[in-house]
């Protein structure tokens, strides 16, 4: 046998390329050789099952055919089953079976919603001012708290190793066996490999409606009356269904007949019938026809006194009544027997359905409330385009109706053309049927839709249909169906039914009393009137069958018409004697004397068989006058026979109509020709007349050949309703060459054309009924149940000369021979049958008699076959092969006559493959269309024959003969070349033949050598790869291609097929089996082994050769994702999705559930990890929520450019983390850029290649996946890390809420979308997928199956569909989400613990990655579960590697105590009891290692972030865990001496302090200004530990920008400067640094808070202090460039400068002139930017008054609001906030700025008083203060005016209005790091009237002086001062104040300073307005002249009425100037 991977192969491959390129396909292992020489009784256990196929793979089972009726037994059919990915889909449903008992996981994600639901809202304000030292309060809280559980074995110390195993150990517990059922379905549009059993064939219905009838009643009841029912369709101007009769007479009415029906059957009382409708449509009528008996009179007469007489008035009518009564009694003793026409009516069913509503109701959402209006809508459109929607007559509301209305028939006009036009009027009433007189009675119905199986049920034949629990009961009649159009329905049940119409007669040139008119039919055996059948079915109320039917009587008429049917059911065994015959009878409606009741007036017959043929159709036929001659039924009556007197002169005056529904006869000449000659030859009944042929030995040949021929000029309706028997007989003359006259005669050529023709034109006209491989249902279904193979059971009569070896027939049937075959078959229970005409067409023999092998000879000599073989010497063959089954079992004896032939019969298959091979031109060409179909006949060929010859033991090489393997061989490797060669040019017939090819090798793998096979599989590789270099559209090839290779993949033994179990390098010892027997785990023991892990793991050679269809696979998937290579889109799509949908089925499968044979089936995907790693860079990246991490550069790439970074993703940075690579490769897996976006792969592809790669990690063996990292380099190691923290985010659960708000199908759907768009553009839609489309969307009523699929093809359906999830729905989407990303987490857990095992040896490098990627599934929302399990693999890393996180990665130890924290607050307390035991851990650690001090400062930043930036943060649970931590600290008994326990306790009082400013901080969430305070303060409680108050500082930063206060958010990052500069400063004098805060003083007065505390607290060289990266010039140069950003973002670009001006010696003394010039730059900007308008911050005060306030209440604030903020404003966003907050009506604005009186308030209520201030300097500061800028910077004194009167009013006269300034100092400038600053000082001055007077004055003489001096002048505004200074009008004007202040001098000599101020302030003014005016004159144009001269005269009067005022001096001041001191009333308050 083959030598599998020499061990110089293995040692050759060290470099890792391959031998043989991944393009070209190796030589598959020798599989039956490589089986037999392992034998498998070796392998231990569950593993057999993996070697060889199970035995009783192939199975021949024989169904019993479902039989709808309890009568007819039937005969079976078989098949053999299978159970692979083809028939057993991991579909949505069986996937959700799977997923039954999942336990829900507990996520925090899912506890923290619903927690947040039931938390009520309610905040509290107050800050509780606990000082922040009371460590008494703090520790006294968290003493008397209680710790979550304490994890057991913390403290105790164990070994690595031990630690190790129980970890593993407790990991594996409770684990999700099947990864995949976990995961979405593979897309059932991409499984190539579905292929639908086809439906059991059963008789066709269309849809089917029940219609009942209740009662009829007339005005009033004096005789029987009949009703029938039948359905037309008037378009279609057709009867489409048999009549249906029923009677509603009463037993009394029924009595009147009692002489002529003495026995009623009970068939004959149904009341209620089910129709059935193929081709609903709106031209349906329910056409209701009523009869009466026959009495004397027209229709007209007999009909009068139902319309005329009412039962109401009967009293007025007795007499006429009671002569009625007695007359219609005598007419039913008389007449009983026959009928005359009535009344009729119809109902239009459209109307039925449509007006009860049949839209809503068939909608099912309608009822249950789902389902949103548009769906519904959409769904009503999906309906209707399928058809007519109006008519869907399977679901509408059922409805009782009463119809009323009957019309009178009219004796000339009951033929079915008067009836059309009646019905189309009665579409759009017009004036005909108006003319028509009604008839009054009240008929009520019932019409529904037909329950699935009604019980009670008749068939058309009436034999019971199931279930029909109680034979008495009155019963339902199936209705038979003649539908409008063709039906492509194969006959399954035994159906032989004639229809008789009579339509009209003439004998008006008949002599004689011939005018009542009575037509009667017989059905005759022979011609003795005795020989009348009784096979005509009754109507209603009588026997179920009678021998003769009358037409009604048409009154008087010698030309009736008539619209009679009569039904009968004719004997399958039709002789040349039986006919119908006719008779015409006179009746005397009127009892005469001598007169008999019936006189015969003429005969007329139809003879029903002629050449073997049933003659049906229309007949004209002329009416003999006497009785016709004997032996007259021989001939038809159109041949004058002498002496025979004819009406009319022989011509045609009865026109009849004869139709047959029949299984027997074709009633089609072609069919009938060859279903004759096939019958001849099996009877060799030679000569037989055919027509005007004879038949005779030497035409045979010929005349069978030429039928043959004909058949494609059959209709197709015929040949489909009889394709089972065609096809049938077709076979047996392929399988038996007949004999004739002692010579075979070869017909297999001409069966197989006309075989191939038959199936083509099936396809072609049948298109819609296909699957979607295009096979069509008919010609599957006949394969799989119905096709028999002849049987070698020569049931042979005695007499006969056998033509053929067998005759397909039920064993038991033996013939009794006549010229015409009379027989009846004992087994089907009295139903006459035909043997030629197949009734074993009821499918099947009766079972194959095992007694009897099949007869298997070779190929006889003589005839055509022997020219055809290829081999000449045909008789030698002969001799070759044995006949194995003339030993195994005897033969019976044969017949003498056909001694010779007796092995005669061939192999269907050999015989198939061998006309294929060298068939040409069109039969080719038609084989190839359908190859499926000759593909699967070969394959049940071959199985039957296998089952029979009972070769299913015999070794698989011996199966079969050499010339057949080749013929198979030459055959699939001419069509692999077609497939090739064709590709682009018939598109839809390559996609089939491809996916036929692929099948067919898929059953061959169960019948033949199978190594054969994979050579053949082999071959068509080849013949694509010669095109493929060719090729101008590659990527359809490959799609051709890749479903190939799927399909053959879906085997149900792929798994064995692949040989798990050998292993690949070459056997240790000489014996072949020891290998297998060395179990896993010990296999790697030996070096030469060893080499063999890493071609386990590779496409090596010797891999692809063992795994042969897994190495396929596995090449097409990685040459599709190979980034170089053509990978569109479409194809990633395809080649994952046929990977994952095998694991899927290894999953789902019962036989793989031992994990020992899963490690085995994982050994075959082994390679997919390499590949999926190597497409790292292509995947989809699934962790962009998160910030990306700057790559930590590692000693080799310091040189790399620092921007490159960004390009890499977080992942990979992470994981790279300190790996030396080569500078080359600094950047080795940045993902795609856009260039190369070709070959990314979409999220949904990347998701489930990811979710592959994962099921092989969780089931390969972890000793082996072990060995092969061992192996890896570390960037390959790197590689794999990067891939596994991609899994996380990949299978990240997304939460209850998102899966509502998802539509988990949106995303999805669009990447279809996107590849559907590609094919198409690339031309390789599938053509089959089109097809199927296609075929879905109009197939009327294709099988269920496909409807159900259909919803998953439509794309709006699912989306629709989708929305409204129900809430169970939701929360098993959720259980399931839950369960796969905790599997998924868990398998990336144990990945990393085999990482770091390997890594142990390469720790620097490595450990790094694998704890980032730890991290960061910490960091993602996992459930307790696997918390559990990451927590302890964290401690156990941590202990094995202390000094990684320690001592060479602070940045890591960071991250870990962060995750750490955040888990600490978690909801699960299992998850807090995990994390707060490794903090615990953690921290001892650092002890032991003598890094206390650094782990205290790590922990408690950690805890600032965390709370400082986390919103929804649970305090409480942090809580318990610091509880937990203490706890741990106070038992652990080693350390209890040392100063660690004391150091823990620091550390967690410390955090609790954070704790509690945090929980406040939660309450003032809304409130921001309460927000930075609280923060401000917490930041201002790490005064003495830099790192903190920097966090919390930064923090501060953020908020304000969040909320857009950048010169806030500029000031806390100037601080953050400060205070880093500080702590440079203490570390080391540096000339270019700032000296500190000093330095800063000139941005704000406020920076000096952040100089450092004295050395003696804090000396920076402790360990851990100032750690952070902040800490260092270059932090330094960050904070001030962020800051300066800040600062123009607020527009303050004065204060840029003074940024610059610390920043620019840093950037001079490290001679960096890039960024000196971009300052510059920036500088220049700032200044020209300086010159714009700009407007800064409003300020308001702001007063709380009321104890709701808690520590606010009476403080005073000075708020700073953005910039033209009005009063109203600022009053309505406090009010609102705070009503909210305390409620409604509770809050109260305070309107005036007075002092407030706390008595005066309402307790309960809180008060805000607001007052608008403006900034306040002194005189002396003004001088400095120059600029807008200056006058809004650095503020720290505001000021606001209330008037008042010192009788409490505000406002007052001149002399009483005093003012009150206020002056607030606030406790820091403006603007600071928060945008409230409380009041420190609060100065009040009050004015006097006077001192008032004086300020009003100077501000006029100010506005006066601006609108004077303004430049550019403007006049306007001038005019408007001028006016309010000297206007005469104004009043408290200029003139009044001096009148009131300056007439007198003051008593009060404290006024005299204010009486001469405000005296020189009016001499001021006249000045100013004198030169205001002067200015207005040169400004003013002529039309203002006099307005001017007006202003003059007005200021001259001021002037002069100032005068006296204005120059009177108060001597007393100019005596002593130093007596007075500033006597103004100044009140202060500090």
């Amino acid at each position: 046998s083959r030598d599998y991977g020499s061990p110089q192969l293995s040692k050759k491959r060290g470099g890792g390329h391959h031998p043989l390129p991944l393009t070209e396909v190796v030589e598959p292992v020798d599989f039956e050789e490589y089986v037999s020489s392992h034998a498998p009784g070796v392998e231990p256990g569950p593993l057999r099952q993996l070697i060889e196929f199970p035995q009783d793979d192939l199975e021949l089972l024989q169904l019993d055919k479902d039989c709808t009726t309890l009568e007819p037994p039937l005969p079976e059919e078989e098949e053999y089953q299978r159970y692979s990915t083809t028939h057993t889909p991991c579909n949505s449903e069986r996937q959700r079976e799977r997923q039954r008992g999942l336990v829900k996981q507990t996520f925090e994600l899912d506890e923290a919603a619903a927690a947040e639901r039931l938390d009520d809202q309610r905040r509290s304000v107050s800050l509780d001012e606990t000082p922040r030292g009371s460590w008494a309060s703090s520790i006294f809280d968290l003493k008397n708290s209680s710790p979550d559980v304490l994890l057991p074995s913390v403290l105790e110390r164990t070994a690595a190793e031990d630690m190790d195993c129980r970890n593993t150990e407790a990991r594996l517990q409770g684990r999700h066996s099947d990864l995949l059922g976990l995961y979405p379905p593979p897309d059932e549009d991409e499984a190539v490999e579905r292929c639908s059993l086809p439906e059991v064939p059963k008789e066709h219905c269309g849809q089917r409606i029940m219609v009942k009838c209740l009662s009829l009643k007339f005005e009033i009841e004096i005789e029987p009356i009949f009703g029938s029912l039948a359905l037309y369709d008037i378009k279609e101007k057709k009867k489409i269904s048999e009549n249906f009769y029923f009677d509603l007479n009463s037993d009394q009415m029924k009595g009147l007949l009692k002489p002529h029906t003495p026995h009623m059957a009970i068939s004959t009382l149904a009341r209620s019938a089910i129709f059935s409708i193929t081709y609903p449509s709106a031209d349906i009528f329910l056409v209701i026809k009523l009869e009466k008996v026959l009495q004397q009179g027209d229709i007209g007469e007999c009909c009068e006194p139902y319309m005329v007489m009412k039962e109401s008035d009967s009293s007025k009518h007795k007499e006429k009544l009671e002569k009625l009564r007695l007359q219609a009694e005598q007419s039913c003793s008389r007449l009983g027997r026959f009928r005359m026409p009535f009344a009729w009516t119809a109902i239009h069913l459209v109307n039925i359905v449509s007006s009860v509503g049949g839209l809503d109701r068939s909608d099912p959402d309608s009822d249950s409330g789902h389902g949103t209006w548009n769906e519904r809508k959409k769904k009503g459109f999906e309906r209707m385009s399928v058809g007519d929607d109006m008519c869907n007559f399977a679901t509408f509301r059922p409805a009782t109706l009463t119809v009323t209305n009957f019309f009178k028939q009219e004796g000339d006009r009951l033929s079915d053309e008067d009836l059309y036009k009646y019905l189309a009027d009665m579409r759009r009433p017009s004036s005909v049927l108006r003319r028509l007189r009604p008839v009054t009675a009240q008929l009520k119905i019932d019409i529904s839709p037909a329950p699935d199986s009604p019980h009670y049920c008749l068939s058309p034949e009436l034999l019971h249909v199931k279930p029909y629990p109680d034979l008495r009961v009155r019963p339902t009649k199936e209705v038979l169906e003649f539908p409008a159009r063709y039906v492509y329905t194969p006959h399954t049940t035994y159906r032989n039914l004639l229809y008789v119409y009579p339509q009209s007669l003439n004998f008006s040139s008949r002599q004689g009393s011939v005018r009542n008119i009575a037509v009667k039919v017989q059905f005759m055996a022979g011609e003795d009137p005795s020989q009348a059948l009784p096979v005509i079915f009754g109507k209603s109320s009588c026997a179920e069958f009678i021998k003769e039917a009358y037409s009604p009587v048409i009154y008087h008429n010698k030309s009736p018409e008539f619209y009679e049917e009569m039904k009968m059911k004719i004997p399958a065994n039709l002789t040349d004697n039986h006919h119908l015959l006719f008779t015409f009878y006179h009746i005397s409606c009127q009892p005469k004397q001598n007169t008999p009741l019936e006189t015969p007036v003429g005969y007329t017959w139809i003879p029903l068989m002629q050449h073997g043929r049933l003659r049906t159709g229309s007949f004209s036929l002329p009416v003999s006058v006497e009785k016709p001659p004997p032996s007259y039924s021989v001939l038809t009556p159109d041949v004058s026979l002498p002496g025979m007197k004819w009406v009319d002169n022989h011509k045609g005056v009865f026109n009849v109509e004869v139709t047959a529904a029949s299984s027997v006869h074709t009633q089609d000449p072609h069919l009938d020709k060859f279903f004759t000659l096939v019958y001849v030859l099996e009877e060799y009944s030679f000569p037989f007349r055919l027509k005007d042929v004879i038949i005779t030995e030497a035409n045979m040949e010929g005349e069978l050949k030429a039928s043959m021929a004909a058949l494609r000029g059959a209709l197709l309706d015929t040949c489909v309703r009889f394709l089972h028997q065609l096809l049938n007989k077709l076979i047996q003359l392929i399988v038996y060459p007949p004999v004739i006259a002692g010579q075979i005669v070869n017909l297999g050529r001409a069966a197989f054309e006309a075989m191939a023709l038959l199936v083509n034109q099936i396809h072609k006209n049948l298109e819609g009924n296909q699957d979607q491989h295009g096979r069509n249902n008919l010609l599957a279904s006949y394969i799989h149940y119905c096709l028999r193979l002849p049987t070698a059971e020569p049931a042979v009569p005695p007499t006969a000369k056998t033509g053929f070896q067998a005759t397909a027939r039920p064993s038991s049937l033996h013939l009794s021979r006549s010229k015409s075959i009379s027989n009846s078959n004992p087994d089907l229970a009295s139903t006459p049958v035909s043997p030629d005409e197949e009734v074993q067409r009821i499918i099947g023999s009766k079972g194959i008699d095992r007694s009897h092998s099949w007869v298997n000879s070779a190929y006889a000599p003589g005839g055509s076959r022997s020219v055809l073989r290829r081999n000449p010497n045909s008789s030698c063959e002969l001799k070759q092969v044995p006949n194995p089954s003339a030993s195994s079992s005897p033969s019976p004896p044969p017949p003498p006559s056909c001694t010779t032939f007796d092995q005669l019969s061939l192999l269907l298959h050999e015989e198939l493959a061998l006309q294929w091979v060298v068939s040409t031109s069109t039969v080719r060409e038609a084989a190839l269309q359908q190859a499926w179909f000759f593909f699967q006949l070969m394959t049940k060929s071959m199985a039957h024959h296998l089952f029979l010859t009972s070769k299913m033991e015999v070794a698989r090489r011996q199966r079969f003969p050499d010339r057949f393997v080749d013929d198979i061989a030459a055959l699939v490797c001419a069509i692999s070349a077609d497939i090739a060669s064709r590709y682009h040019k018939d598109v839809e017939l390559v996609e089939r033949l491809n996916s036929s090819l692929a099948f067919f090798l898929n059953d061959l793998l169960s019948l033949m050598d199978r190594g054969f096979v994979f050579n053949l599989i082999r071959s068509y590789y080849k013949q694509f790869a010669n095109k493929l270099h060719t090729a101008q559209n590659p990527s359809s090839l490959n799609a051709l291609r890749m479903d190939f290779t799927r399909i053959v993949c879906s085997h149900e033994h792929y798994v064995i097929l692949n040989l798990p179990c050998s292993t690949l390098s070459p056997p240790a010892s000489p014996s072949p089996s020891t290998s297998s027997t060395t179990s896993q785990s010990s296999a790697f023991s030996s070096v030469v082994q060893d080499q063999g892990v890493v071609t386990m793991f590779e496409l090596s050679v010797p891999f692809r050769q063992q795994h042969f269809l897994s190495g396929l696979l596995l090449t097409e998937l990685s040459l599709i994702l190979d980034p170089d290579g053509e990978g569109v889109f479409f194809l990633h799509k395809k080649a994952i999705s046929a990977v994952h949908s095998l694991l899927c089925s290894h999953d789902a499968d019962p036989r793989y559930r031992d994990p020992q044979v899963r490690a085995h089936v994982a050994q075959l995907y082994l390679p997919l990890i390499p590949i999926v790693m190597e497409t790292l860079h292509q995947l989809h990246d699934f962790s962009d929520s998160s910030p990306a991490r700057v790559r930590h550069a590692s000693a080799h790439t310091d040189d790399a450019d620092p921007d490159s970074s960004n390009t890499i993703s977080q992942s990979v940075a992470m994981a790279i983390a300190g790996s030396p690579l080569p500078h080359a490769k600094a950047n080795p897996f940045a993902l795609p850029t856009a260039g190369r976006q070709s070959s990314s792969l979409s999220a949904e592809c990347s998701r489930t290649l990811l979710v592959c790669f994962l099921w092989v990690l969780k089931n390969a063996d972890a000793a082996l996946l072990e060995r092969w990292v061992s192996d890896l380099s570390v960037l390959q190691i790197n590689r794999l890390l990067d891939l596994l923290h991609l899994c996380v985010s990949c299978f990240e659960y997304k939460g209850k809420k998102t899966l509502e708000r998802i539509n988990s199908l949106t995303f999805k759907k669009s990447q279809d979308m996107k590849a559907r768009l590609e094919e198409a553009i690339l031309g390789t839609i599938g053509a089959r997928q089109e097809m199927v489309r296609r075929c879905r969307e109009r197939s009327p009523y294709g099988s269920q199956e496909n409807v159900r699929w259909r919803k998953n093809v439509t794309h709006w359906r699912q989306n629709a569909d989708r929305v409204d999830k129900t809430k169970a729905e939701v929360e098993q989407e959720s259980v399931v989400d839950g369960n796969l990303a905790t599997e998924a987490s868990l398998i990336v857990l144990d990945t990393l613990e085999i990482v770091t095992v390997v890594a142990s040896e390469l720790k620097e490098s490595v450990l790094g990655g694998v704890l980032r990627v730890l991290l960061h599934s910490m960091a993602g929302n996992q459930s307790a579960l696997f918390l559990q399990h990451c927590f302890t693999t964290q401690r156990a890393l941590v202990f094995k590697f202390p000094e990684m996180l320690f001592e060479e990665d602070t940045e890591l130890c960071a991250d870990l105590c962060l995750r750490l924290l955040r888990h600490c607050s978690s909801s699960v307390s299992s998850v807090r009891s995990h994390a707060s035991a490794s903090l615990y851990l953690l921290m001892r650690q650092n002890f032991e290692i003598g890094n206390g001090h650094a782990m205290k400062m790590q922990v408690t930043m950690s805890l600032s972030s965390l709370v400082g930036t986390s919103q929804n943060f649970n305090e409480e649970h942090l809580r318990r865990s610091l509880k937990t931590i203490l706890t741990y600290a106070e038992e652990d008994l080693e350390l209890r001496d040392t100063p660690f326990p004391e150091q823990v306790q620091d550390l967690v009082f410390n955090l609790h302090m954070i704790l509690t400013d945090t929980v406040k901080m939660k309450e003032h969430q809304q409130d921001p200004e309460m927000l930075l305070d609280l923060m401000y303060r917490i930041a201002k409680g790490y005064q003495n530990s830099p790192d903190l108050r920097l966090t919390w500082l930064q923090n501060m930063a953020g908020k304000h920008s969040e909320r857009g206060n950048h010169a806030e958010a500029a000031h806390c990052l100037v601080h953050s400067a400060a205070l880093v500069a500080e702590y440079l400063n203490m570390l080391e004098d540096c000339r270019y640094l700032p000296i500190g805060c000093v330095t800063f003083q000139n941005i704000s007065s406020n920076i000096l808070e952040e100089s450092a505390v004295s050395d003696d607290v804090l000396s920076p060289e402790e360990e851990g202090i100032c750690a952070g990266k902040y800490f260092s010039e270059s932090g330094l140069v960050g904070l001030l460039e962020q800051a300066a950003a800040s600062f123009n973002m607020a527009a303050m670009y004065e204060a840029i400068n003074e940024v610059y001006k610390i920043l620019l010696p840093i950037h001079e003394a490290n001679r960096d002139f890039k960024k000196l010039a971009t300052v510059h730059g920036k500088l220049q900007d700032a200044f020209n930017k300086v010159y714009n308008q700009r407007m800064f911050g409003t300020y308001f005060r702001v007063g709380f008054y009321g104890c709701q306030f808690g520590d606010l209440d009476e403080q005073e604030f000075v708020y700073k609001e953005p910039s033209i903020t009005k009063l109203a404003e600022i009053s309505h966003r406090l009010e609102e906030f705070y009503s909210a907050r305390f409620g409604v009506g509770m809050v109260e604005i305070i309107k005036d700025s007075n002092p407030v009186d706390k008595n005066k308030l309402d307790p309960n209520k809180a008060y805000l008083q607001i007052t608008y201030v403006e900034p306040f300097f002194d005189t002396y500061e003004l001088k400095e203060r120059i600029t807008y800028f200056d006058k809004n910077y650095n503020l720290r004194t505001f000021m606001y005016c209330t008037p008042f009167t010192l009788d409490g009013r505000a406002h007052g006269d001149l002399h009483e209005q005093y003012k009150r300034k206020t002056i607030l100092t606030t406790s820091h400038a403006f603007p600071y790091i928060k945008t409230r600053i409380n009041v420190l000082q609060k100065e009040e001055i009050i004015l006097v009237p006077m001192e008032v007077a004086i300020e009003d004055m100077q501000k006029k003489t100010q506005e006066l002086a601006f609108a004077t001096n303004q430049d550019p002048a403007d006049s306007k505004m001038l005019q408007m001062v001028l006016q309010g200074c000297v206007g005469t009008t104004v009043n408290q004007g200029p003139l009044e104040v001096a009148q009131v202040f300056l007439s007198d001098i003051p008593d009060d000599p404290k006024l005299f300073r204010h009486h001469n101020k405000l005296r020189l302030c009016f001499k001021d003014f006249t000045k100013r307005c004198e030169d205001a005016l002067r200015k207005n004159k040169a400004l003013i144009g002529p039309d203002q002249k006099e307005y001017h001269r007006e202003l003059e005269r007005n200021y001259y009067k001021l002037k002069e009425a100032l005068g006296p005022l204005i120059n009177r001096k108060i001597p007393q001041l100019y005596r002593t100037l130093n007596s007075y001191s500033r006597s103004s009333l100044r009140k202060v308050d500090c």
